[in-house]
């Protein structure tokens, strides 16, 4: 096999050997960057890349194979076709992140262990920020669970709701990273199973404190103090936690109540 063809390359003192393909990979996507290229640009022909990169047809095809995995390109057949550039939403990014996460057994404590850091932080970056229209939009989602539900769907509706409400003000952070993150925790709590268990119980909610915080949020927002928002969100996010936590208690003794009291039942019968 030639070098060309080689699938490895050497190790070297800077690091361990790394496969030709990954390299090519991560020079592929340096040149996306380099060359200001955009969602519907086209990268260089196969044939091109063979010969930039100094390697084999083989190599290259499975280069651009783990770039159309990973969402950075596709691949289009026929006059005209090539390696195109596509634009990663949020959402295929958080469902390749949460494929990661599904065998790790996440908690809501795991969550919330975040959230409580990350949570304030993204509302202080988004204080200066947010606009009336952002501000509006807060207001209107509180309006969705300031009451009782009338019925199972309109309670689920309004967990979920609570959650966007974080949603919205992360969108208006300038920190990407953090507020990719904190949308994240969100999704994360929102698709767990037990959280999911808890939103469709119909247990009696106290949401008074919780919308207050939120009210006390975007009163500090509208007039720009950032510690302020920091510091509400810190609380919020605290009692938050306490409350989802003692809500999974409950549901726990109540499953158990539920497994025991058959089992007692069965043996009365058999007696």
């Amino acid at each position: 096999m030639s070098e060309r063809d080689s699938p490895e390359t050497p190790a070297t003192a800077a690091g361990p050997r790394r496969k030709r393909t990954d390299e090519i990979v991560d020079a592929i996507k340096r040149m996306i960057v380099e060359h200001g290229l955009a969602p519907g640009d086209r990268l260089p022909q196969e044939r091109d890349l063979i010969s930039q990169f100094a390697a084999g047809k083989s190599t290259v095809r499975e280069a651009l194979k783990s770039l159309e995995v990973q969402g950075l390109i596709s691949m289009r057949t026929g006059p005209g076709g090539g390696a195109f550039i596509e634009r990663m939403s949020e959402g295929r990014a958080m469902s390749l992140l949460s494929n990661f996460l599904f065998a790790k057994n996440l908690s809501i404590a795991n969550i919330y262990e975040m959230r409580k850091v990350l949570e304030p932080q993204v509302a202080a970056s988004a204080t200066p920020h947010i606009d009336e229209a952002g501000l509006k939009r807060l207001e209107a989602i509180i309006g969705i669970y300031d009451h009782e539900p009338a019925d199972a769907t309109e309670r689920w509706n309004q967990r979920m709701a609570e959650l966007d409400f974080h949603g919205v003000v992360a969108q208006y952070s300038n920190n990407p990273i953090l507020a990719f993150t904190c949308r994240f925790l969100q999704r994360l709590l929102k698709d767990l199973t037990i959280a999911q268990d808890i939103y469709v119980h119909p247990e009696p909610v106290s949401r008074a404190r919780g919308i207050q915080h939120q009210r006390d949020l975007i009163v500090a927002m509208r007039r720009r103090d950032t510690e302020a928002a920091a510091a509400i969100l810190s609380v919020h996010m605290a009692e938050a936690e306490q409350h989802m936590l003692d809500l999974q208690a409950k549901l726990m003794d109540r499953f158990l109540i539920e497994e025991v009291t058959p089992a007692r039942t069965r043996k009365r019968r058999s007696a």
